[in-house]
């Protein structure tokens, strides 16, 4: 089970993410997860959103550079080694995490982290055989 995150190319210039968010907002669309890594030149915002097809709609008339990607959101227990669990089971099984982020959930003690992995297929299997929970939205 995977779900969409939209990436987002942005120039490093003040108030680019601005532009994004109020794009969004304007869109009526709510951002679920959000993480942004920079260089000096470039930034790539990534999110996951409620409603992907809107989203895209308004980004990419809004002029923003876009692309759609696979990732999967596993819910974990929001205690110390509940993230390293999971970890090491893709260690152990030789699956690269391209990167990674995380979201609060509005369930008490739980968190969701969002995996992009390499190989999707056995990184999912993986986290089915050993009864980790996958979040179809946030």
């Amino acid at each position: 089970m995977a779900i969409k995150q939209i990436s987002v190319f942005l120039e490093n210039n003040a108030g680019r993410l601005g532009d994004v968010t109020r794009t969004l907002a304007l869109a009526g669309i709510s951002i679920r997860a959000i993480s942004i890594a920079d260089t000096a030149d470039f930034g790539i915002l990534r999110l996951v959103v409620d409603k992907c097809g809107e989203a895209l709609q308004a980004l990419n008339n809004g002029g923003f550079t876009t692309r759609v990607s696979d990732v999967v959101a596993v819910e974990i227990d929001d205690v110390p080694g509940s993230l390293a669990r999971i970890m090491e089971l893709f260690q152990r099984s030789n699956v690269n995490i391209e990167y990674l982020y995380a979201s609060l959930k509005g369930v008490v003690r739980k968190a969701v982290v969002i995996f992009k992995l390499a190989d999707h297929e056995k990184g999912l299997g993986i986290i089915k055989e050993h009864g980790f929970v996958m979040v179809e939205e946030i």
